[in-house]
């Protein structure tokens, strides 16, 4: 005969207290997110989570096992995240600004800020050598430390 089991508890007061804030937070941020154009917001989210799921995540999976491939046939998988933590960074910033590094929309920035919007596809460009220039710096040091020695 099985005991039945305790019930789970809900939490402490104080960390219910800090989800109900973060709930209260959550939907005043979203009630003025969907005050104006809450359509072409909620198509967007909409549609942002379609492409993501059924374009991106294929290509970046087949863009990961790419790299595996290539790094397990030359016998140096151990560089693999030297490759795969840069290029990760630089995709999501690529993703996160990429209105604006394509200058798609510096009409809503100029009107939002006041200000021209800066060159952001060099700052991006820069960013993402800077990402794989510290990897590389980070590699040598690992390199250097375990006496040049292959580690697989």
């Amino acid at each position: 005969m099985r005991r039945p089991e305790p019930p789970v508890p809900i939490g402490n007061p104080l960390q219910i207290l800090l989800l109900a804030c973060s709930f209260a937070l959550a939907g005043y941020a979203g009630v003025r997110l969907l005050d104006g154009a809450w359509f072409e917001i909620a198509l967007w989210f909409v549609g942002a989570a379609i492409v993501h799921d059924l374009v991106l995540v294929p290509v970046y999976g087949a863009a990961d096992q790419t790299l595996l491939r290539t790094f397990e046939a030359t016998g140096r998988r151990t560089w693999i995240p030297y490759v795969r933590v840069p290029a990760a960074l630089s995709l999501l910033l690529l993703l996160v600004w990429f209105p604006l590094i394509t200058a798609r929309v510096t009409h809503r920035y100029t009107g939002a800020t006041g200000r021209p919007p800066a060159d952001f596809a060099a700052r991006w460009l820069l960013l993402t050598a800077a990402l794989f220039g510290a990897s590389a710096v980070v590699f040598a040091i690992g390199r250097w430390r375990s006496g040049g020695a292959r580690r697989e």
